[in-house]
């Protein structure tokens, strides 16, 4: 799926079980010694997508940890994102001498739970709704709102370090499987994002990936 999303040459690996998920590193261990199996299942396979992705750009691969917002920490010269939802691991990888940051984001394809689309949408996001809806009533908008918003924040980071809330963005969600980020915030040194989004199956995915 990410394939189609993200241009090259970033290097995109994603698998859809755990039946080989990576040897982890003592320090990668810590952060999940107390996590119940499932967590630490999903935490070893978007590891090993990262490991991949680090074999194809020619990087050897090291510990992935993570920093105080629990973003991915990168070896010196790579951005790069992680993603798992049930059915779904990925990682997303580039030297940052050709992007500058990347976000991606995997979601079930099914309708947000019951008050989240409130929760997380500006007002000019829930008045798209409906004509979404009628454009295209199989696919779960609400959903794929909310991914865009994690595919927003994971680019967002990256370049600013800063906190980015759900209301700080508005965007605006297109049928063709594109989507722009405008950021909401006055003093914000980035203007906005253009992102792509994919469904297949019972999978939704979101990317943004910023040349440098």
């Amino acid at each position: 799926m990410l394939e189609q999303l993200l241009p090259p040459p970033i290097a995109a690996v994603e698998r859809y079980d755990d039946d080989q998920p990576a040897d982890l590193f003592p320090e990668e261990e810590a952060l999940v010694a107390k996590a119940v199996p499932k967590r630490r299942s999903e935490f070893g396979s978007a590891r090993a997508c990262a490991r991949d992705a680090m074999r194809r750009l020619g990087v050897e691969p090291v510990a992935i940890l993570s920093g105080p917002k629990r973003e991915p920490q990168w070896p010196e010269g790579l951005v790069g994102s992680l993603t798992h939802c049930a059915g779904y691991r990925a990682a997303a990888l580039a030297r940052v001498t050709d992007f500058r940051t990347i976000g991606i984001d995997a979601e079930p394809h099914a309708p947000a739970p019951e008050g989240v689309l409130d929760a997380i949408a500006v007002r000019a996001e829930l008045d798209r709704m409906p004509r979404l809806t009628a454009e295209d009533p199989k696919i779960c908008w609400d959903r794929l709102l909310f991914s865009a918003k994690e595919s927003t924040y994971k680019a967002w980071f990256p370049v600013t370090r800063r906190w980015l809330g759900f209301e700080d963005a508005d965007i605006t969600l297109a049928a063709d499987g594109t989507f722009h980020s405008r950021i909401l915030l006055p003093d914000s040194p980035v203007a906005g994002f253009d992102g792509r989004w994919l469904v297949q199956g019972d999978v939704l995915v979101t990317a943004i990936a910023v040349p440098a």
